[in-house]
């Protein structure tokens, strides 16, 4: 018989067979009963326990003896330190006598808090009542609850900060807030000394993104020159600057604030004006009306905080605090003689305040108390005078064609020289940055010097005579950058010129003959920062230009 059919009829062995490990036991076999055999009873359970069993017991064993031993070996070292250390370790690692797992968890992630133990210990609760108390402050008065109200209809200045009707009082804070939306308004924004956050630092991320941006772009970063070039001046005719109070009255003064966007527009209608400058519109901020009082000439004081202004036929001068909204007449300063008061200047530092008086005389007063310091004389008739940049010197042109050169401070005579080709001058000007001196004559000339060498020679030599008007040169004005010099006179219509500086030509498409809009020009001046230029005529205007190439249109 083949192999595989002997495999298939072997006989069956199960009845003495040992039973296979994956067949189920009966219950009979569990309890410990043999096929056939007597009943046995099951062994204990230590008995029954498998080879690992006593290999782990020992493992616990052996882990409960080191835990006691560490124990003991912890309350022999806790009982060495003193009761303070003990204290302060249970308030920083808390009561882990027991856990010290807890402790272990504890120092790997402080962030996690171990919820075992939730009670607070007596040490801890003792430590939360020593905490001092949060006080009530001591400035905090029942009384200034009750706010006092401010009558805003007895003070004709709080009268125009009225918005209504029903505000015939306010509180002082509101007050207060009404007169910083005054100044804001009046500022064109937060000036730059009222900023409170003026003092600024840059953090390290952001010069890492400076430089990383920096490094991400290609491209030529030595860029050339960003001088005013000469030949054809850029610009735009923007909307007059007194467009929305209009007046038919001859504008004298014309002057942009020192730091704000605001132009100031004075003229003989007894009126001074102050506009926001944006070019489209032009808003009024504010006018201030002076009864009887035409004005010959208004200025800004060299911070910007005040208005002076004179009068054609009076000595008064007027003193218009912009922040505290007070008009203060001046009507006599002790020791000054002069019966009419008309022209004067302001120096650059706003310390010095000169007054061209007649027969000669000018005189030196202080800007903050009004009072004389001393008086100056030249030979014949004073036409004009103006500060040097740095406030030190007093450069005056005569009746006879002299420029005289006065020290400030020692009110000495440094120098006097002749005007080349004048007869008698009618205007002076010095450049911002201390390198030009222009002087006009009367013969439509204008001589533009080196202030060093009217300094240093008695004879000095202009660098160029501008002849490109014919009749006395009034008004002169450098613009904040020195790049620009303009010239009028108001004798004659469209008499206007603007002169490139340094190479003393005349800009070739300004003004506009076809146009014919300017009309005599009496005052002039250019704006600090935005590269406004504007001036008044004789028919109340003050048209206002923009310079292309100081700013954008």
């Amino acid at each position: 018989m083949p192999p595989e059919r002997r495999s298939r009829t072997r006989p069956d062995r199960r009845a003495g067979a040992r039973p296979k490990w994956n067949t189920r036991m009966r219950p009979d076999d569990r309890a410990g009963a043999g096929p056939g055999g007597p009943l046995r009873m099951a062994a204990p359970s230590s008995q029954r326990k498998s080879p690992a069993r006593p290999r782990a017991a020992a493992a616990v064993v052996a882990a409960e003896e080191e835990r006691r031993l560490r124990q003991r070996n912890r309350q022999m070292l806790e009982e060495d330190k003193p009761a303070v250390e003990r204290c302060l370790e249970e308030l920083v690692f808390g009561d882990v006598e027991d856990d010290e797992d807890a402790l272990l968890r504890r120092l790997r992630d402080p962030r996690v808090q171990v919820q075992e133990d939730s009670g607070d210990s007596e040490v801890e609760n003792e430590a939360k009542d020593n905490f001092p108390r949060q006080k009530k402050p001591v400035w905090l008065d029942e009384e200034d609850e009750n706010e006092e109200m401010v009558d805003m209809m007895n003070n004709r200045f709080r009268k125009d900060m009225m918005k209504n009707p029903s505000e015939n009082k306010l509180s002082k804070d509101e007050l207060q807030k009404r007169l910083k939306e005054e100044f804001q308004h009046a500022m064109g924004g937060v000036p730059a000394w009222a900023e409170t956050n003026k003092w600024k630092t840059s953090s390290d991320d952001e010069s890492e993104e400076d430089e990383d941006d920096l490094l991400q772009r290609t491209g030529n970063f030595i860029s050339t020159s960003t001088s005013l070039p000469k030949g054809i001046l850029k610009m735009k005719h923007c909307q007059h600057a007194n467009a929305e109070r209009p007046s038919t009255a001859r504008i004298s003064s014309v002057q942009f604030h020192p730091r704000a966007q605001v132009v100031m527009v004075a003229g003989l209608d007894n009126a001074v004006s102050l506009f926001q400058v944006d070019g489209k519109t032009n808003p009024k901020i504010q006018s201030i009306y002076l009864e009887k009082f035409p004005i010959f000439k208004a200025c800004f004081s060299a911070n910007g905080e005040k208005v002076l202004a004179t009068s054609t036929h009076s000595k008064v001068l007027y003193v218009y605090d912009m922040l505290a909204g007070k008009l203060i007449p001046v009507h006599q300063v002790r020791g000054l003689k002069e019966k009419i008061v008309r022209s004067f200047e302001v120096s650059p530092d706003g310390s010095f305040l000169l007054i061209n008086g007649v027969a000669g005389y000018f005189h030196l007063l202080s800007m903050k108390t009004k009072e004389l310091i001393g008086s100056m004389k030249i030979n014949g008739r004073i036409a004009a005078s103006t500060f040097s940049s740095d406030s030190k010197k007093v450069y005056a042109s005569s009746g006879d064609g002299d420029v005289y050169v006065w020290d400030v401070n020692s009110r000495k005579c440094l120098n006097r020289f002749v005007d080349e080709g004048s007869l008698y001058g009618l205007s002076i000007a010095t450049s911002r940055n201390g390198q030009y001196v222009a002087c006009g004559s009367n013969c439509g000339v204008v001589n533009i010097y080196n202030q060093d060498s009217c300094l240093q020679e008695a004879n000095p030599k202009p660098i160029k005579a501008i002849m490109n008007l014919v009749t006395g040169v009034t008004s002169l004005t450098f613009n904040p950058t020195t790049e620009i010099l303009a010239i009028a006179s108001e004798k004659m219509k469209e008499a206007v010129r603007l002169v490139h500086l340094p190479s003393c030509t005349v800009f070739s498409n300004f003004p506009v003959v076809k146009k014919k809009n300017i009309s005599l020009v009496h005052t002039m001046d250019f704006s600090p920062r935005s590269g406004y230029f504007a001036l008044g005529n004789e028919k109340g205007k003050a048209l206002m230009y923009r310079l292309h190439h100081y700013s954008d249109f």
